[in-house]
């Protein structure tokens, strides 16, 4: 596709990285104005979030390299070739989700509500980092000429997964945010968001070509995907049961 949007001199700036940059700085912007109206204050959230990213990409990028260390144990100099993509999301979000944890901890605030505030920009984030995936050519699907477009960097018809991605994590971004506005307990718009993204990343990967089975006819992500949802339906329920108040924010 357009692995490389231009160059200035010797400086290239490739589409990925420029997507996650862009993703970034929507997200924040989304999330602050939210915050205003939630009376929290968005400099907090711009900090939780620009902490989150940083960690977030540490974290897929580990995840993705302990994945694929085949290639990358006699390619080590790979490792740090952000432009060439490979993050894995699972990894981002693990370590996305400790980092938020930690500062939001060290800030003495709510983190259910928090969380259930920046979800939604975060799945809308996510949305603009795969349209980076579609343009660089990474996170690619199987052959199909019916139903796939063009990818010089595979010189193949491949199902565009990425835009599929993109447009499941629109939906989902409306969705909670329509949420967001009904009355909710605190923790149930992210648990929503678990629910939604492991349900739509364990179908998208029945069109991935680029993560092998590991188990039955599954692939590692799907699998990780079930324990995501039988996670968010678990804390769905302790949720219920608890003492929290249904609020609207």
């Amino acid at each position: 596709m357009f692995p490389e949007i231009c160059k200035i001199g010797p400086f290239t700036i490739y589409s990925y990285g420029l997507m996650l940059v862009i993703a970034f700085i929507v997200s924040s912007a989304l999330a602050g104005a939210r915050a205003k109206k939630e009376n929290i204050n968005p400099d907090m959230i711009f900090n939780l979030l620009f902490t989150g990213f940083i960690f977030g990409i540490v974290g897929a990028r580990l995840f993705y390299v302990i994945d694929n260390i085949s290639y990358y144990s006699k390619n080590p100099h790979e490792i740090i070739m952000f432009q060439h993509g490979g993050l894995s999301w699972f990894g981002g979000l693990i370590l996305g989700v400790i980092s938020a944890l930690v500062y939001l901890k060290s800030k003495k605030v709510s983190i259910l509500r928090t969380l259930d505030l920046i979800i939604p920009f975060v799945a809308l984030a996510e949305a603009i980092g795969r349209i980076g995936c579609l343009l660089n050519g990474c996170c690619y699907g199987k052959v199909s000429e019916k139903f796939g477009i063009y990818f010089d960097v595979h010189q193949q018809v491949l199902i565009p997964t990425q835009a599929y991605s993109s447009l499941s994590l629109i939906i989902i971004f409306i969705g909670l945010r329509f949420l967001q506005e009904k009355p909710h307990r605190l923790g149930e718009i992210f648990c929503a968001y678990l629910l939604l993204y492991s349900i739509k990343r364990f179908i998208i990967e029945y069109w991935r070509a680029d993560n092998p089975i590991v188990f039955s006819c599954l692939t590692l992500f799907q699998i990780l995907s079930m324990a995501m949802f039988i996670t968010a339906i678990v804390m769905l329920v302790i949720i219920k049961k608890s003492a929290s108040i249904s609020n609207k924010s």
